[in-house]
């Protein structure tokens, strides 16, 4: 019986106990429910994704040699709408998903970073460099279930004016083998309706404190992740490394430092100086969503075309302080 690939699921919940605080269970299957449900466009597995390791055979005669499979794994990218859960103080459904790609979730009941919307409960993600959570996944395709374990990965933030900004997510996991199992009973929650990135939905924006025409913003976390089966040990993906980077697209200003003038060429080529980077999507408590960094170092600048009209092209990288895990927070209110 075929396949139908418009009914498709995905699951995603955390590992770990019970126990309050919860202690994390890496590799630990979790208990999954039509709860997990996560609402996701472009949903893509790779089911087996495996080191091909060639006998390279000499023989008298023409043919192949046999393949053999090591390392076998499990790839699985989506992407989810930038919005919030609908409530302030509440973390989005796909939050689980974010903190698999090393960020810490915050919850508090009132705002701790400079510029942020005030005077509602907040759910803030900041990166770590230990302790990352991990989780499992249930991707189910019309009544074949895939279940991964042990899942880490990384993620990009695209925004572009006209269009609904999106998380687009890298997931790698340990590899069980699938079967059949009914499509799941599902309940969607905590995503509320996006809002189109346009002027008016999206505010407070700033590059090196300069309050520009943004026409797009891309951010992309850079984890490194590397999966491994050592012999004697046990089946793990490890994230290895962050390098957090971007490209901000404005219409170009002048240079100059009068009213709307910005010489960001100049700005490229100054050493040791960074700056800040923010903006914020949505307008009501619930379905704010911010992104915030003080710590920004802009690369070379081109050129590029809005509509016929000049634009710039800024590429950035987020470097942490000396006491680490602060060059950017993702902030919900």
């Amino acid at each position: 019986m075929a396949l139908l690939l418009k009914k498709r699921v995905i699951l995603i919940e955390l590992e770990q106990d019970s126990s309050n605080p919860p202690v994390l269970q890496y590799g630990t299957e979790a208990t999954i429910t039509g709860a997990d449900a996560v609402l996701v466009s472009d949903l893509a597995i790779v089911p087996q994704s495996s080191d091909v390791v060639s006998r390279d055979l000499i023989r008298p005669y023409l043919g192949a040699s046999e393949q053999l499979l090591a390392n076998t794994k499990v790839e699985c990218t989506f992407s989810v709408e930038l919005a919030g859960s609908g409530t302030a103080g509440t973390a989005p459904r796909y939050g689980k998903a974010l903190q698999a790609c090393g960020l810490n979730e915050s919850i508090t009941d009132e705002d701790n970073y400079a510029g942020a919307p005030s005077g509602n409960d907040t759910v803030t993600y900041t990166p770590i460099s230990a302790n990352f959570p991990s989780v499992t996944i249930h991707y189910n395709i019309d009544g074949v279930r895939h279940r991964v374990k042990g899942a880490r990965g990384t993620v990009e933030l695209a925004a572009e004016v006209g269009q609904i900004p999106k998380l687009n997510f890298s997931m790698i996991g340990i590899y069980i083998d699938p079967a059949k199992f009914t499509l799941p009973t599902v309940t969607y929650g905590d995503q509320d309706e996006p809002l189109i990135f346009k002027n008016g939905n999206t505010t407070a924006f700033e590059l090196l404190s300069f309050a520009g025409s943004l026409q797009s913003i891309n951010f992309d976390l850079g984890n490194e992740l590397v999966y491994q089966e050592l012999v004697g040990g046990t089946q793990q993906v490890l994230l290895i490394d962050r390098q957090s980077t971007g490209t901000v697209s404005i219409e170009a200003p002048k240079p100059g430092t009068g009213t709307g003038e910005k010489d960001y060429f100049e700005l490229a080529l100054v050493d040791n100086t960074l700056g800040n980077l923010k903006f914020t999507h949505g307008k009501t408590a619930g379905n704010r969503v911010q992104f915030l960094s003080s710590r920004v170092d802009i690369g070379d600048v081109n050129y590029g075309d809005i509509d016929g009209i000049a634009s710039l092209e800024i590429p950035y990288t987020c470097i942490p302080s000396s006491n680490g895990n602060d060059e950017f927070s993702l902030i919900y209110t």
